[in-house]
């Protein structure tokens, strides 16, 4: 197979997977936009978090949201990757083992009403698992990307977006893509009323309509 065609073969694979997911999910990722939406309006913010490749994309992530992905000129969605704070990471994976490393940082920064989104092609990783059972424990909300099925983590998951595949490469590219999708949805749900919360118009308590 020559290197054109073995382009060619992945990214038909990629496009598949993603119809795949739209045809299926679509309903899905509208609500949990929503849900992040009424959590920003009423004070709330965004901890995301992953391993490996999905830490990046938790990052890269809340890059968009707190700096603006189309309206640079907007106010800031409120957002943090539990991913980037070593000397936090490196204590609790010493001092209370790796399994902990996300959900003691949810315990820490979590408040009821807000958004935890949890990263994992595999769905099987110990810490995402134990931080969105942390989350659901204080009443986060909870979203997270997968692969097919959802593995340990459906269970905990309010919405589930898990990618139809079993291969690593595509669902991580379907994940930045359908996180790119998410960034431009909210700042569209979310326009004028950046404006307005950071005026003091709505509520400081995450979880209450303003």
């Amino acid at each position: 197979m020559s290197m054109q065609e073995s382009y060619g073969s992945t990214v038909a694979d990629l496009n598949r997977v993603l119809n795949d997911f739209f045809r299926t999910r679509s309903g899905v990722l509208e609500a949990a936009a929503e849900a992040i939406a009424r959590s920003v309006r009423a004070g709330g913010k965004v901890l995301v978090f992953g391993n490996g490749g999905s830490a990046a994309e938790a990052q890269h992530f809340t890059a968009e949201l707190v700096n603006g992905m189309q309206h640079r000129g907007r106010p800031p969605i409120p957002a943090i990757a539990l991913t980037t704070d070593t000397s936090s990471l490196t204590a609790i994976g010493n001092d209370r083992g790796f399994a902990l490393v996300f959900s003691r940082q949810v315990e820490a920064l979590g408040r009821p009403g807000d958004v935890a989104i949890a990263l994992t092609t595999s769905g099987t990783s110990p810490n995402v698992v134990e931080a969105l059972k942390t989350s659901r424990a204080k009443g986060l909300v909870t979203i997270a990307f997968t692969g097919e099925g959802g593995g340990a983590v459906a269970p905990f998951s309010d919405y589930l977006l898990d990618v139809p595949s079993r291969s690593t490469p595509r669902i991580q590219e379907a994940h930045l893509f359908i996180l790119h999708l998410l960034a431009e949805r909210l700042e569209k749900n979310l326009e004028g009323c950046l404006e307005a919360n950071n005026r003091g118009i709505f509520s400081s308590e995450p979880g209450s309509e303003a």
